[in-house]
């Protein structure tokens, strides 16, 4: 008996006290899954706290979820490993990563697949019911086939992940169970992100963005403000700072804006990767090769402007210190430019009017194509008619290019067109003048993101005369700028006479 009552105190647990294993897109259970990769340094994966916090963010199940941290921190690391996780525990996971280029495509896929064929059970055998059902013979697969000749990996019970270079026309049809987009501060704009994000409801998705800090003026960086203004709750400690609202989850970590950029520990503060280490934060400073604009920007992860904007590397203060909105006056003298696209780039008209201290104000509007839908000018020519009879419009300033046709019905309606070829004499004329205008403070314009975004992406093309803007070159679109330069090129030449393009050309016939 007292054996008996020994083994009741001291003997196996009851079943209820049995410790249970935790459960699929828990923290606890993708630390205990991740343990099992191994790295390319022959160690297994092991989490720190500033990867625990986001993955919990990330399965508490918020839509979108962005980690905005320096160069260095395991990104892609992270990337690769919460891809594989979701593909293998979500059923039927459809898994896209979109990569900024080719070239970080390559690297993504190489991260996934390197963990597969270094990690055992990631490659071993096992029985596919999909296998089964498709009546295939052989049911015993790898749970993880990587093809890579395709940049795809897929999992024996039918996930997928596809690595692909970032184009919102390739990413259309798909509807992602989890989304990751990859250093997005480097795609031209996010419509690849948006494309996936409005897409998220129809399978209960998300989007996991993570990426270093971005050029001010890039959609990335303005969506990032954005995301900050509409903030429900922001917790700061230290360099980290995390902001929810109803959609989105934001993980930052940066030199606060009170810190030297210049002091190691402050930047080590702002590198939680247990691995960059003060010495090694030190050396790189050092280094010839090393610019303040890389530091800032990648280490420091502060948004910061690259010195070949046209504007020069104040351009965010200069643009912003002219942010004064004005109301356009009814009725009052008023130049437009008109910059006009085919397919896939945005159209813009920007018009300008005198404020009271003799300074030109602008005023934009800015249409962008759909995927595959180009722009309708019809729109736009019926903006320029509404423009007219509200205001009292002393020139339309367009590129014939793609704006002839219609500009020849406009000025039949009795609107002042004005030719203006993009030639690389008159376009140096123009932007010459509107730099000098913006630079001296004589423009002003009401707060337009995208505006700012257009002015902020154009980089200049030197000749033996002074300068252009590169479309080519520049870092997304800048048709804004364009049409700025046509309405303050004309608006500055007010007393000259404007007589119709189409009276030297005779006429046309449609």
């Amino acid at each position: 008996m007292q054996h008996q009552a020994q083994y009741r105190r001291h003997g196996p647990a009851s079943p209820s006290r049995v410790k249970r294993p935790p459960r699929p897109f828990t923290v606890s259970h993708f630390r205990d899954w991740a343990a099992g990769l191994i790295l390319d340094t022959d160690e297994p994966w092991h989490l720190q706290r500033f990867q625990t916090d986001f993955i919990r963010d990330l399965f508490a199940g918020t839509p979108e979820c962005w980690l905005v941290i320096p160069e260095g921190n395991g990104k892609t690391t992270l990337l690769a490993g919460l891809a594989l996780y979701h593909c293998e525990f979500r059923p039927f996971a459809v898994v896209p990563v979109a990569a900024a280029s080719r070239e970080q495509a390559e690297i993504m896929y190489r991260q996934a697949e390197g963990f597969v064929l270094r990690s055992p059970r990631l490659h071993q055998l096992v029985h596919s019911d999909i296998q089964a059902a498709k009546g295939k013979r052989k049911t015993d697969v790898p749970r993880f086939l990587c093809l890579e000749g395709y940049r795809r990996i897929n999992h024996a019970d039918g996930g997928r992940i596809q690595v692909f270079a970032a184009d919102d026309r390739t990413g259309d049809g798909i509807i992602p169970t989890l989304g990751i987009i990859d250093e997005p501060h480097r795609q031209r704009d996010l419509s690849l992100y948006r494309t996936w994000s409005g897409k998220l409801l129809k399978r209960e998705g998300q989007i996991a963005a993570i990426s270093t800090s971005g050029e001010p003026g890039s959609d990335f960086e303005l969506t990032r403000r954005r995301i900050h203004e509409a903030a429900e709750t922001t917790k700061r400690r230290g360099s980290f700072t995390r902001i929810t609202t109803k959609r989105v989850v934001l993980h930052e970590w940066a030199v606060p804006d009170g810190a030297e950029p210049t002091d190691i520990r402050a930047v080590k503060r702002a590198n939680p990767l247990k691995t960059i280490t003060v010495p090694m934060l030190r050396e790189k400073l050092a280094s010839p090769t090393m610019t303040m604009h890389h530091w800032l920007r990648f280490v420091c992860n502060r948004p910061t402007q690259d010195t070949d904007t046209w504007l020069g590397p104040d351009a965010v203060s200069i643009w912003n210190t002219a942010e004064q909105p004005l109301e356009f006056t009814a009725g009052a003298p008023t130049w437009v430019g008109v910059d006009i696209a085919l397919k896939r780039d945005t159209s813009a008209v920007v018009a300008l009017q005198r404020r009271d201290d003799d300074r030109w104000h602008a005023h934009c509007r800015i249409w962008a194509p759909e995927p595959g839908t180009p722009v309708d000018t019809t729109d736009i020519m019926q903006y320029l008619r509404e423009m007219a009879a509200t205001y009292d419009v002393e020139a339309v300033s367009f590129d014939p290019r793609f704006f002839d046709v219609p500009a020849k019905y406009l000025e039949d309606e009795g609107l002042p067109m004005v030719e203006l070829p993009q030639s690389v004499e008159r376009m140096t004329v123009a932007i010459g003048g509107l730099y000098e205008a913006i630079l001296s403070g004589k423009v002003t314009h009401d707060r337009d993101d995208v505006f700012t975004q257009h002015i902020l992406n154009a980089v200049p093309r030197f000749n033996d005369r002074g300068f252009t803007l590169a479309k080519s070159k520049s870092r997304g679109h800048i048709d804004a700028t364009i049409a700025l330069s046509l309405a303050l090129e004309r608006a500055q030449r007010r007393d000259i006479p404007t007589p119709s393009v189409y009276e030297s050309r005779g006429i046309i016939t449609v």
